[in-house]
């Protein structure tokens, strides 16, 4: 969206929030300045620096933090949409339209395409340590015939990993809506089985692999896991009709969004895993931190839901348990297939 002051393009920010965690903050200026409402992540991208004109004439350092939003919903009307404009670009695009370097770099990193040279570059330069055996298996690896319809369903089965991710965002959002978003995730959740039916049954009729069978049974089913327990989050959801939720309950549910959009770049990449290794191992390393932030909301959480019910409203109290159990055991199923795609790297590249 433009700014108010130049009309350059720039990305919604603001100030932090008396009340508001940074990320909650993050999303409320979104909202305010954009008009876009969805999940926020409350791991950030990064961070990045800009020298803002004051009214006062002074220009003064800014430090930003930038969060990952999901969008769910696009508002008509908004609290600045006579003062801005709001536009979507490819993220190519984007990069080029903001001003500040550091920004243009934080983009980038959002999707894998700029980095492959840069991960090739890495690759070549350790390639000259590497021994004359592991580069001879590798020449022999290259003539076995590619087996891509294997890859073909890693990516399918997670286009559904996403659209039931987005799908979990917008039901603990509360709202009219949230018996379709349980559908929606169930209807992905048979998707996804029908994938790694497919997956089971070709690994065994297929003679030549493009990794060990163990590794492909292991990672698919790591990511069957995954869209298993986002049915069984909403089917408790469902079970004990439940209307509101806590906040850490939508902040778990957006790591599990970007969890799946880290994923969603990756598997992509194991097509070439050689030149890929190196993005690879920084995608997996981004899901096993969100992992780790995943466990401290959780146990915040537990005790808010603790203290509010825990002396007054047992049968509240342990369903709230049992959701964010869900929701956690859906983030350490995301780990999981981040450590499969890992050992897959080290194996292979």
């Amino acid at each position: 969206m433009t700014s108010r002051g130049t009309g350059r393009w720039v990305l919604p920010k603001g100030n932090p929030i008396k009340g508001l965690s940074p990320h909650a903050a993050a999303a409320q200026e979104a909202f305010e300045e954009a008009g876009v409402e969805g999940a926020v992540c409350p791991t950030a991208l990064g961070d990045y620096r800009y020298r803002k004109l004051l009214k006062s004439g002074a220009s003064l350092l800014m430090d930003v933090r930038v969060f990952p939003l999901a969008v769910t919903t696009e508002l008509d009307d908004w609290p600045e949409a006579g003062q801005r404009t709001r536009q979507w670009f490819p993220l190519s695009e984007a990069v080029n339209c903001v001003d500040e370097p550091d920004l243009r770099e934080l983009m980038r990193s959002f999707r894998a395409a700029d980095f492959a040279g840069a991960a090739r570059a890495s690759l070549m330069t350790g390639a000259a340590r590497v021994k004359k055996g592991f580069r001879m298996f590798h020449w022999f690896q290259s003539l076995l015939p590619r087996q891509v319809h294997f890859f073909d369903m890693f990516e399918a089965h997670a286009t559904t990993l996403t659209a039931g991710s987005d799908a979990l965002a917008r039901l603990l959002q509360g709202g009219s809506g949230m018996n379709q978003h349980i559908k929606e995730i169930i209807e992905r959740e048979e998707e996804a089985d029908a994938i790694t039916r497919d997956v089971l049954l070709n690994v065994r009729k297929t003679f030549l692999t493009p990794f060990d069978r163990g590794a492909i049974t292991s990672l698919i089913s790591s990511m069957d896991d995954a869209i298993d327990q986002m049915q069984q989050t909403a089917g408790a959801i469902s079970l004990y009709e439940v209307t509101g939720f806590e906040q850490e309950m939508r902040d778990m549910a957006a790591i599990i969004v970007d969890a799946s959009r880290l994923l969603s770049e990756a598997l992509p990449l194991l097509r070439d895993i050689h030149a890929n290794a190196g993005r690879l191992h920084e995608l997996t390393e981004r899901i096993v931190r969100l992992e780790g932030q995943a466990d401290d909301i959780h146990a915040k959480g537990l005790k808010r839901a603790f203290k509010q019910y825990g002396r007054t409203d047992t049968i509240s109290f342990l369903i709230n348990r049992e959701i964010y159990s869900h929701l956690e055991k859906v983030v350490d199923r995301f780990e999981d297939v981040a450590n499969e795609i890992d050992g897959l790297a080290i194996d292979h590249a």
